[in-house]
């Protein structure tokens, strides 16, 4: 079972984005769901603290997550829900309050499980070719293994 995020190429404007957790895929799903989940393993970078979670799991729902630093800076994001079958499929858009790329993004992640290892694949497909190509050069393979190991920490303090 692989530990670590893989983040591939997707098409022309996509990237895909995998990771197994050796949790029932029920409570993986509601850990990328519930923001009360959320809050306790989404963390941000280092130094930064998840100061909103608000979730609203249904199409057309909307979720918004805010992270604080030392400094009082925050750095947010949110998006609406755009299709939702617990605990396999869960699609949104997202947006940057302050944008690193241009445009919005979708994310359709979907989760299988067999054997009880959970299967995370995250299809996340931007505006154009240049603002997924510019998150493939960036920081974000070290931002998401930090992430989806706190938790598989969490699933693994659950489970």
């Amino acid at each position: 079972m692989s530990t670590k995020v893989k983040i591939t190429p997707h098409g022309e404007r996509a990237i895909l984005i995998t990771r197994s957790f050796k949790a029932p895929r029920e409570l993986v799903f509601a850990a990328m769901s519930q923001a009360e989940m959320v809050s306790q393993w989404l963390h941000g970078p280092p130094g930064w603290t998840m100061t909103t979670s608000e979730m609203d799991l249904r199409v057309g729902g909307r979720y918004r997550w805010v992270w604080t630093n030392a400094d009082g800076r925050e750095m947010g994001m949110g998006g609406t829900v755009l299709d939702v079958d617990p605990p396999s499929l869960l699609k949104t858009t997202e947006q940057f309050d302050d944008a690193w790329y241009e445009g919005e993004a979708t994310n359709t992640g979907t989760l299988t499980e067999e054997n009880g290892v959970t299967l995370m694949s995250l299809v996340v497909e931007y505006e154009s070719t240049k603002a997924r190509d510019g998150v493939l050069a960036g920081p974000m393979a070290s931002g998401l293994d930090a992430s989806y190991d706190h938790l598989d920490n969490f699933l693994n303090a659950k489970h």
